[in-house]
């Protein structure tokens, strides 16, 4: 066989497998966006793809449904075709199943606002939300809004319970889209080593000026950190004290819900 023709048949299947990478990279970015979308030079940025690429991905995506642009703004976001998609799977994850009696619980046990976050890939992803009785609810995110791992209490947390190597190899990974998020790597490290201390990740400054947030995080029976739970409320509500107790509810509920999703 032609030794040129067998080098590009090896290739071939890496190029693809790097394509599909790339423009699922680029769906992430796109998905943290939400209704607004992103510009196409903060897909650059934060995927590091060079401008002609994402250029190039975004207009195939285009075409097949998976990306829309606002004419208005220029601004690129997920399609409609994508929640269509997602409707092949209608039923809930065994992780939601399995948290609802504990959110319930928590959220009126508590009284502020309780968020339920997932790990995707790099990211988190808000796939519930809890508003509890208290006067001032602080609705910092909604369901479906995604972030890079590192940038909320939650993502500390989840960071927090993994190994030290592959949790500085994702802030390493996250650290160009941390820009947008006012942070840095070096601020997200100390973070993830003050969570591991305490044992729950913790922001004193939240997502909202003037509210603090505590996060939780929850394994999955393999031991990998699959999820957390979140409060997040103003800062005068949570002080020292009652900082231990919310901490302690949510870790009492993380092990509940631990236990089911492994029984």
């Amino acid at each position: 066989m032609d030794k040129t023709k067998f080098a590009r048949h090896a290739t071939s299947p890496r190029q693809g497998a790097q394509a599909i990478r790339r423009a699922l990279a680029v769906l992430r970015i796109l998905a943290a966006g939400g209704e607004a979308g992103v510009p196409l030079a903060e897909v650059v940025q934060a995927t590091g793809l060079t401008r002609p690429t994402v250029h190039r991905i975004v207009h195939v995506l285009i075409e097949e449904g998976i990306v829309e642009r606002n004419e208005r703004s220029g601004h690129y976001a997920i399609g409609n075709q994508v929640p269509e998609l997602a409707l092949a799977r209608p039923r809930p994850s065994r992780l939601l199943i399995a948290a609802n009696p504990s959110l319930q619980r928590a959220s009126a046990e508590i009284g502020d606002t309780l968020f339920l976050t997932v790990r995707t890939g790099n990211d988190t992803l808000c796939v519930d939300r809890r508003i509890g009785i208290y006067p001032i609810q602080v609705l910092s995110i909604e369901v479906g809004a995604r972030r890079p791992l590192g940038v909320s209490s939650a993502g500390v947390a989840i960071l927090a319970a993994m190994p030290a190597q592959d949790a500085r190899k994702i802030v390493a990974a996250n650290e160009k889209r941390f820009e947008t998020y006012k942070t840095d790597m070096a601020t997200v490290l100390g973070e993830i080593t003050a969570a591991r201390r305490l044992g729950y990740g913790m922001r004193e400054i939240g997502l909202i000026q003037g509210t603090k947030s505590i996060s939780t995080w929850i394994k999955t029976p393999d031991g990998q950190p699959a999820a957390a739970m979140t409060v997040s409320a103003v800062r005068t509500r949570l002080g020292p004290r009652r900082e231990q107790e919310v901490a302690d509810i949510l870790l009492r509920e993380a092990k509940v819900i631990e236990q089911a999703i492994g029984g």
